[in-house]
């Protein structure tokens, strides 16, 4: 009988991950996600289409809605490598930062950027190496980041496209890079690096799973961390988030003895982690 219970789920959980596929809105998520979403939604729904609902509610919520519009990936990259081949770096900076506004949680920074990196990278010693998880659109800020050409740079997202597009960009930009597609709150990646970018991220994260911030910061592989929270919802309320997160982020360290350093920005509260051992 348990076996057989077990063969249902299964084959609800694959069902309901097929059905998500077909969305054109979801169609590029990685599987990984969807199944741990779904997963939890099954066992909590009355019947499955209540779960196959809030299972796309829940992608909305966490991914979807940062999106300004749909992507224009192919057009992005066209113009990337136009703007590369002339070898004009401010135009190039331009071309990226147009994309980068496609996305909320780039878009808030953009006006701030430059300020933003040379801020956070003043308290830190040389980085070679950058791990940025729900990365959205981050990596094109690259050309605004007082970092080396040598630079490392691994990026994770759930969104297969956006993925495809960010190793098409690692590429026309020579940049020592990899993207990858997974759902880090179940499986945090495990390529060491000087620094870890948790950018707006940890709030999303959290409402897959409460634990998920906390394994994270325990698990990525970095000498350095920075996370940073949003000071105002996508709709521009503030609701005390600053209060809010500070407290999130303080227990989020409970029991650790890490180092860590804050930044305030107009649209962001930051922080610097300096886990043990590092130097």
């Amino acid at each position: 009988m348990k076996n057989s219970d077990s063969k249902n789920k299964m084959e609800l959980l694959d069902r309901l991950c097929r059905e998500v596929l077909k969305s054109s809105k979801y169609m590029n998520v990685c599987e990984e996600l969807i199944k741990n979403i779904g997963e939890r939604e099954l066992s909590k729904r009355k019947n499955f289409d209540e779960a196959l609902k809030s299972t796309k509610n829940k992608l909305h919520q966490i991914g979807g809605a940062y999106f300004v519009k749909r992507p224009e990936y192919g057009n992005w990259i066209e113009a990337l490598r136009s703007a590369r081949k002339t070898g004009d770096k401010d135009l190039l900076r331009e071309k990226c930062l147009e994309v980068m506004n496609y996305h909320h949680s780039t878009r808030e920074r953009l006006n701030t950027l430059d300020k933003f990196y040379s801020r956070i990278f003043s308290t830190l010693p040389q980085i070679d190496s950058i791990i940025d998880i729900a990365c959205g659109f981050n990596p094109l800020s690259i050309p605004m980041m007082p970092v080396s050409e040598n630079i490392r740079y691994y990026a994770y997202d759930v969104y297969r496209d956006l993925i495809d597009f960010l190793n098409e960009y690692f590429s026309i930009l020579s940049i020592e890079g990899l993207a990858e597609a997974r759902d880090v709150t179940q499986n945090p990646p495990k390529t060491h690096a000087d620094l870890a970018l948790i950018l707006y991220a940890i709030p999303c994260l959290e409402q897959i799973d409460k634990l998920a911030g906390k394994r994270i910061m325990e698990s990525v592989d970095a000498d350095f961390i920075v996370v940073s929270f949003p000071l105002r919802s996508l709709g521009a309320r503030e609701k005390g988030m600053r209060k809010h997160y500070e407290v999130r982020f303080n227990a989020l360290l409970k029991g650790k003895e890490w180092e860590t350093q804050r930044l305030d920005f107009d649209t962001e509260m930051v922080f610097i982690v300096q886990k043990d051992g590092a130097s």
